[in-house]
């Protein structure tokens, strides 16, 4: 089936037959394959930050920041668990970068993994195995692990590692495996910014914290002007570090469905400009009032994505 058909009934939060969601996972690894590891993206274009599965606000996003391939979007990672639609979610937006391979980017957060136990799950209810999120854990070692717009803005899921100090070496390392425990590559998945002086161990257990002045040199090296970001929640969608010389940015408003939260997503305009549109939960969301919600620990709010 080609993707215009599976569409209609994606839009519709349905799950798609197995067969037709392992030819799209197909698909799609196809066409990352020949994409590097930083994509290069011309403005305009609109970034996204974490979805975690909540479909209904994957609508409410499209709804507000236009609908592929009117508007052109980065996904900065985490399109899966914490919500009740994984599947859902992340088979439309690989559905939209199947027809729409050159609107459509999508980088690797830390959840894109096989070890996602609740989509794993998820998969087992719908499915009746975990063969289709093992399909789509093939797909997502071949993600972006960053995009770079106009050349000068960096979209990334978490953050900075020390084993990195320019674009090139993010461009070497090998993105075709599970996310390590250790390294560069996890770190671009895991590391946060905080008012550090350099570096410092991550509560996460993973990645680094990294502070403005890693940042401003960072950006200095590689001739960037910003870095974006999402990896946080933050309760007001968005939030600029380090004299703006990084954003993070969060998409998935009233953080399962308990934080309340809004979000944001970041639109880039050829002319330079930049802007935030900030929204709510979708008001689909009530129909599912009630449904379980996996139990997260006692970890603060802003670890426990």
């Amino acid at each position: 089936m080609h993707p215009d058909q599976w569409l209609p009934h994606l839009m519709k939060c349905q799950h798609l037959p197995e067969a037709d969601i392992l030819s799209l996972c197909n698909r799609v690894r196809a066409i990352l394959i020949e994409e590097g590891n930083i994509q290069p993206v011309n403005s305009p274009v609109t970034i996204c930050g974490d979805i975690h599965g909540q479909f209904w606000d994957l609508l409410e996003l499209l709804r507000k920041g236009g609908m592929v391939p009117d508007t052109k979007y980065i996904f900065m990672g985490d399109f899966v668990d914490r919500g009740n639609y994984s599947l859902e979610t992340v088979s439309l937006l690989l559905a939209l970068k199947a027809r729409y391979p050159d609107k459509v980017s999508l980088l690797r957060g830390n959840h894109e993994t096989i070890l996602s136990t609740r989509t794993i799950d998820e998969c087992q209810q719908k499915y009746g195995s975990s063969s289709v999120w093992k399909a789509c854990c093939t797909t997502f070692d071949y993600l972006n692990l960053a995009a770079l717009i106009d050349g000068t803005i960096l979209c990334v899921h978490g953050g900075l590692s020390p084993d990195i100090r320019t674009l090139d070496q993010i461009r070497v390392l090998t993105r075709a495996q599970e996310i390590p425990h250790e390294g560069a590559f996890c770190d671009l998945m895991w590391s946060d910014p905080d008012e550090v002086p350099s570096w410092a161990v991550s509560p996460r257990g993973a990645g680094w914290l990294f502070g403005n002045n890693v940042t401003r040199e960072f950006n200095h090296v590689n001739g960037l002007s910003l870095i974006a970001r999402a990896h946080q929640l933050v309760q007001e969608g968005h939030k600029f570090m380090f004299n703006t010389s990084l954003v993070t940015v969060w998409s998935a408003p009233n953080y399962c469905y308990r934080c309340g939260n809004l979000a944001s997503i970041m639109r880039f305009f050829e002319d330079g400009r930049r802007d935030f549109i900030d929204y709510g939960p979708a008001p689909e969301n009530e129909r599912d009032r009630g449904m379980p919600m996996r139990r997260i620990g006692g970890a603060g709010a802003q670890y426990f994505m």
